[in-house]
Formats: C-alpha cells, sequence, structure tokens
C-alpha cells in the first residue's frame, strides 16, 4: 500500500511543480548572489548555443537521485542553474524521483538517469540535491579520459573528511561510467554506495583528480538539508554483503520502470523529473525492504 502512495504522491506533486514553480519566481539566498544569471551563450534549457561551424560540444548531465527533497529542490534547480551558466557549462538537470515501495536507492537512481540522459550529454555530475557549491572556482568541466573529479572533495565538503570519499558531487565521463558498468545496484537505504564506486574506479585504473581552492570545508559548500532520520537500518546480511566490492550489478542490469517524464519549471529553470519504480531482487538484495525481517541493527542518524 506504502508504494501506492507514493506513486500518487508522486505525480500529485509533479502537478504541484508544473502549476506553482513554472510560475514562481523565488528570491536568491542571500550570500548566494555570486551564483550568476544565465548568460548570452546559453540558451534557456542550458544547453550553449553553437557558433557557426561549431559541430560539436561537451553538455553536462546534473543527475539528482531524489525523494521527498522538494524544499531543497526548489533552492538547488535555479542555483546550479546559475552556477553552471556562469561557467559556461552547457547543460541539463535531471531529477530521478523514486516512487518505488522500497528503501531508498542513490546508485540504481544515478544509473538510471544516466542511461536516460546519456545520448543527450557527454558527462554527468551526480549530485546531491542539498549540496550548493559556493566557491566560483570549483570547475564542472569535462574530465579527461580515465579521471573523474570530485568536487567535494575531503576537507572541503562540511561532513566528510576521509581519504577515499568521493561523494557529494562527482564528475564522470560518460565512456568511463560506462566502463565501470555505473554503480552497485546493491546499497538500499543509506550509505556506503560511493566507497564501493571508488573501487570500481580504482579496479579500472582510473584517477580522482580534486579541486586545489582557497576556501575550505566552512566556506565552500552550503548544506541545505532540512533535519531528517537517515535510512542505516541493517536487515538480514545487508552488513556483510555491502561491505564488499559488487561485481554482479551495476549500470547494465539496473531494474526499474520509468513511469512518467515530465519537464518542470522552477524560477525559469528547466528540469526533467523521471518518477521511476526501482525493482528488487530479493535473491540477491533482500535487504531492499527491512519490513520482511526484524532489523537486526537499527540506527538513527540526523543530517
Amino acid at each position: 500500500m506504502a508504494w501506492k502512495v507514493r506513486l500518487i504522491a508522486g505525480a500529485i506533486l509533479t502537478c504541484l511543480f508544473v502549476a506553482l514553480y513554472s510560475q514562481s519566481h523565488l528570491p536568491v539566498p542571500k550570500g548566494r548572489e555570486h551564483a550568476g544569471n544565465s548568460q548570452s551563450a546559453i540558451g534557456d534549457d542550458g544547453r550553449r548555443r553553437r557558433k557557426n561551424g561549431d559541430n560539436h560540444q561537451d553538455v553536462l548531465a546534473v543527475i539528482v537521485p531524489f525523494r521527498n527533497r522538494f524544499e531543497e529542490l526548489q533552492t538547488f534547480a535555479p542555483y546550479i542553474h546559475g552556477f553552471l551558466n556562469r561557467q559556461h557549462i552547457p547543460h541539463l538537470i535531471f531529477i530521478v524521483n523514486q516512487v518505488d515501495k522500497y528503501r531508498f536507492n542513490r546508485a540504481a537512481l544515478i544509473n538510471v538517469g544516466f542511461k536516460y540522459a546519456k545520448n543527450q550529454s557527454t558527462y554527468m555530475v551526480m549530485h546531491d540535491v542539498d549540496l550548493l557549491p559556493l566557491n566560483r572556482n570549483l570547475s564542472y568541466k569535462k574530465p579527461g579520459k580515465a579521471h573523474v573529479m570530485h568536487v567535494a572533495a575531503p576537507g572541503l565538503h562540511p561532513k566528510y573528511d576521509y581519504p577515499t570519499f568521493i561523494g557529494g558531487i562527482l564528475i564522470i565521463s560518460n565512456e568511463d561510467f560506462a566502463k565501470v558498468n555505473g554503480m552497485s545496484n546493491l546499497y538500499w537505504g543509506w550509505g556506503l554506495e560511493d566507497d564501493e564506486f571508488y573501487v570500481r574506479l580504482k579496479n579500472a585504473d582510473m584517477k580522482v583528480a580534486r579541486p586545489t581552492v582557497t576556501t575550505s570545508k566552512s566556506n565552500t559548500f552550503e548544506h541545505i538539508h532540512a533535519t531528517r532520520p537517515r535510512d542505516m537500518t541493517k536487515c538480514f546480511d545487508q552488513y556483510n554483503k555491502t561491505r564488499k566490492r559488487d561485481r554482479m550489478t551495476g549500470l547494465r542490469n539496473v531494474n526499474y520502470t520509468l513511469v512518467s517524464t515530465t519537464r518542470i519549471v522552477i524560477q525559469d529553470t528547466p528540469l526533467t523529473v523521471l518518477n521511476v519504480q526501482l525493482k528488487c531482487d530479493f535473491q540477491m538484495s533482500p535487504w531492499c525492504d527491512c519490513s520482511k525481517q526484524r532489523p537486526n541493527t537499527t540506527i538513527t542518524a540526523k543530517t
């Protein structure tokens, strides 16, 4: 029953977005004015207007895994649109909205977003909806071959500092993401999917680059999240299975249904919302639904 409620809610909220945000003009929050407005070289949809004879351009797909973060989205979307336009980065924004009954699966949603956007882009950024770049020198340009750019680097991210951390904001070419078979589909609930992806990159001899900027963890990003509990419950054999390199799942076998696709506008920022039902293989990852077994570890942490 819960999944039906989420599906209906997703449809209703999409309609509300179309009706409300297409006509809204939200003020730019204080301290973020430097994100900038649309530049003349960029079209309304975020794509660069081609010059005569320019037959190739890199286009960035902004992939945002999403569920029930509408307050953050109405701030994030116009902000990142302006930030990228200031850097003259042609881009398209995709909100991958999970509407099924299962626990949130960030990595699988990124796989789905990539599959949808890959023919419209040449590289992508996996972007948390609650993380805003404040330093204009944080580049979102396409990284070189066999390189990824971890924008929200340890020492810059407001919360995480460990050396192998690659979460928050990560830029990778379409070719390289496909080469490592995307991300694991086994990570239901909060955490560890980025750590597994780091191992995939290392196994493929890909280099992780990080920004060199003069700001620090206190002023490089703004974390705009509301205080919510994180789903850190562990059930079945999730604890052991998700601490190993996953060689079975990824981009090639992510299982889902694209329920609907809707184009919306928030404060003059065009978005494509993908309403997605993920499918769970209970033989491989029964912890997609912990209600089927009493959890053996329950931790509630607030973000």
